[in-house]
């Protein structure tokens, strides 16, 4: 057996493994990500590597491979933890282990702390005094002036008395020849939390609450670390349950990871958290500058921190006593990684927690079918909160057929209801969101008279318009049509693609309602720093009095003068070329709906559609999560996919056609002929055929047996033999089409 040794903890060095040959002895002991002593260089002198990979044969000819000296025991070493986690990512999801390093070790080098140094007065009052008259005799205003105030205040900023007071480094350096002061340097590590402090808030649960938080405390106590599925409806508590959790862990001495989906939605959730942990929570996101990053990481490492807030890459804090991770709003497909390696964080922090021993806490209002399957299975455990913190009920809602709008002459984006309600709501002086879910925003033509989508008859899924070719296309089986100019279920003229946005709503909404102030949230609007967090705060107070946005306004927020959301095109997202498309819907209709009476006033949905018979649709307007499972696991069953089975998308990508498809020909053969219990689709031409005049194909491996599909992904891996004109990537169970 050999091992690949990294001998250095430093992105520099990962370039550069060296394989070692592990003697007999030393077999049971080594694994990846475990620490070494090895002979290094001509001298032999001996210094310590992480293996990162095992292999049967050595990769190197004519040279003497040396063997491995020792295993380096070392208690909970954070760096052995992350590398097995690497090796872990890159053997499941298919990638170069010095992808999957950077992924889990992503600072390049180390950053120089901040100084922060201080002028202090080691002389007592009486020469301070003495000096402060002789400088006063001799004319020395700078002196006089550090002196009069180190009188008055023994210990100044030193920034405060070069900058403010105008003493220069002589006169600093005089005064401390003189034995009268010192200048103290203090290194400190950035912190970018800026909260307003304020006093901790008591916790009140309810008996829901506090039943899950007991289930919770009584495995601590027992010393029994699983996952949970906290399955709460909107506004039922959720986030006030994970502080009461966190709040267990953090007393037992551990460190928690709060994910939350997205950075937009950080500032929100550092407020709560701050009030309770104050400057012990921080934290870690793409908006901080690589030293901010770096120092949060230092100060994780040494116990500065308890909690950590941010989106996916926060998984990788490097805590030295991990207790708990929480993953809010878990269906989120934010949490799956779209560049190499596919990771999810969802599967990827079970392995951390398992690693660490710690605990998973996944929530959300919609939780994801692969989720709650594993819960309904007994791999995780569910907890249930189906009633608001508050006690209220849940919107009133309101399904409006747009087809039955269009046959009375209505040819509006707005419904009849939905104008009727917003003009209510502005004569109540009450706040309006309108939600378009634009991620189904992909070319797919329906008719508008009688609600039917262009399907493929070979997947069930749409057919995409290409509008240079005037066919309708299937991104999955490469199934092609011409555009037909009528419907071809009712023979109507209105079949056209969808095409409305949330700028054309605005301008919809101005005309309608020209006494209304409208504000719009989506990726046009909030392109500048802070403009998200203004466009929220105008809305909070009031400012303005319809908002109008994309899932951006669907996550989390909470306006208590909000009685009415308005959901524009419930089923675009149906129209996706997509499996998922029925769940995604789902989520975002329900995640919209929770945001209409979270206070006081009675909250009022009304979601327009063309399609009001789909079941993601009837579900969704009843806040029903269990019948929608239902349904939805039955139509994985029978299609085959995931969480019933698994899926692994290889891509080849090349500017070269021939090469890129030949190589995807090859590679879905191979597979066939490997004898395993899979099932090969394709190849075929990928979503996007060509994306910068690179050629893109793919085929899908899939099987029940998820080791035999990451076994065929393995066996690929052997034979490769990329550079820059080909390029293959793998993707276990794609959140997107491929």
């Amino acid at each position: 057996m050999y091992a690949k040794i990294i001998i250095d903890i430093s992105i520099e060095s990962l370039d550069h493994p060296f394989t070692y040959h592990i003697p007999e002895r030393l077999f049971s002991k080594c694994h990846p990500g475990c620490k070494v002593s090895i002979p290094f260089g001509k001298s032999d002198r001996i210094i310590n590597g992480y293996i990162v990979e095992l292999a049967e044969s050595a990769d190197i000819e004519g040279v003497t491979i040396k063997d491995i000296a020792d295993v380096v025991v070392e208690q909970s070493a954070v760096e052995n933890k992350l590398i097995e986690l690497a090796a872990y990512i890159k053997n499941r999801y298919g990638s170069t282990m010095n992808a999957a390093l950077r992924t889990v070790l992503p600072l390049k080098r180390a950053y120089k702390p901040k100084e922060k140094k201080t002028i202090e007065a080691i002389a007592d009052k009486e020469v301070l005094t003495d000096a402060y008259s002789q400088a006063v005799r001799k004319k020395q205003f700078a002196k006089m002036r550090l002196l009069k105030e180190l009188l008055e205040e023994s210990v100044l900023d030193h920034n405060l008395v070069t900058g403010k007071l105008n003493v220069s480094a002589a006169t600093i350096r005089s005064l401390q020849s003189m034995g009268l002061i010192r200048v103290v340097s203090e290194n400190y590590f950035r912190n970018p939390v800026v909260c307003s402090k304020s006093r901790e808030k008591d916790i009140v649960l309810n008996d829901v609450q506090k039943s899950i938080v007991d289930d919770f405390v009584h495995d601590l106590n027992e010393n029994i670390s699983k996952t949970y599925l906290l399955h709460g409806i909107t506004g039922s508590g959720k986030t006030i349950t994970y502080i009461s959790l966190i709040k267990e862990v953090v007393a037992r001495g551990k460190q928690v990871i709060v994910l939350i989906p997205e950075i937009a939605l950080t500032y929100q959730t550092l407020k709560r958290f701050y009030h309770y942990f104050g400057e012990r929570v921080s934290v870690l996101n793409s908006a901080l500058s690589a030293g901010e990053k770096y120092d949060q990481c230092e100060r994780a490492k040494r116990g500065e921190i308890d909690v950590i807030i941010g989106p996916r890459s926060a998984l990788f804090t490097p805590f030295q006593n991990l207790g708990l991770i929480v993953i809010d709003e878990e269906h989120e497909n934010t949490y799956k990684s779209e560049s190499m390696p596919k990771y999810h964080a969802r599967e990827v922090a079970e392995k951390l927690a398992e690693l660490h021993g710690a605990s998973l806490v996944l929530g959300s209002a919609t939780p994801s079918v692969e989720s709650y399957y594993k819960a309904k299975t007994g791999l995780y455990k569910l907890w249930i909160m189906d009633k608001r913190a508050s006690g209220l009920n849940l919107a009133k809602t309101t399904v409006i057929d747009m087809r039955r709008e269009l046959n009375d002459g209505n040819k509006s984006i707005f419904s009849r209801r939905l104008k009727d309600a917003i003009r209510d709501r502005l004569d109540k002086d009450e706040q309006v969101m309108l939600f378009l879910n634009r991620r189904g925003y992909a070319g797919f033509v329906s008719c508008r008279s009688c609600g039917v989508v262009m399907r493929c008859p070979h997947c069930d899924v749409s057919l995409s318009e290409h509008l240079s070719t005037g066919k309708l296309v299937c991104h999955y089986c490469g199934y092609e049509e011409i555009r037909p100019k009528l419907c071809p279920k009712c023979g109507s003229k209105y079949l056209l693609g969808f095409k409305a946005g949330t700028e054309q709503i605005e301008l919809e909404t101005k005309k309608l309602f020209p006494d209304a102030r409208v504000s719009r949230l989506d990726a046009d609007t909030t392109k500048n720093k802070g403009s998200l967090e203004r466009i929220l705060d105008d809305f909070s107070q009031k400012k303005s009095n319809i908002l109008i946005g994309t899932q951006m306004i669907v996550k989390g927020h909470d306006f208590a003068d909000v009685t009415l959301v308005g959901i524009i095109a419930a089923d675009m997202s149906l129209a996706l070329n997509d499996y998922r498309a029925g769940e995604r819907t789902f989520q975002l209709i329900t995640q919209a709906s929770g945001r209409a009476g979270r206070s006081d006033k009675e909250g009022e949905t009304i979601i327009q559609t063309y399609q009001p018979d789909h079941y993601a649709i009837i579900h969704a307007a009843a806040q029903d999560y269990e019948a929608f499972y239902n349904e939805e696991i039955m139509y994985r069953d029978l299609g085959g996919y995931p969480p019933i089975k698994d899926i692994m998308a290889v891509l080849t990508t090349s500017k070269n056609k021939e090469l890129a498809y030949k190589t995807c020909e090859n590679m879905a053969e191979y597979v066939k002929k490997l004898g395993l219990k899979v099932e090969v689709i394709g190849p075929a031409k990928a979503g996007i055929g060509r994306i910068s005049d690179t050629y893109r194909f793919l085929f899908y491996i899939k099987s029940d047996d998820k080791e035999a599909v990451i076994k065929c992904k393995d066996r690929l891996e052997e034979g490769l033999n990329t550079g820059k004109d080909l390029q293959v990537f793998f993707d276990l169970n794609p959140m997107n089409p491929v």
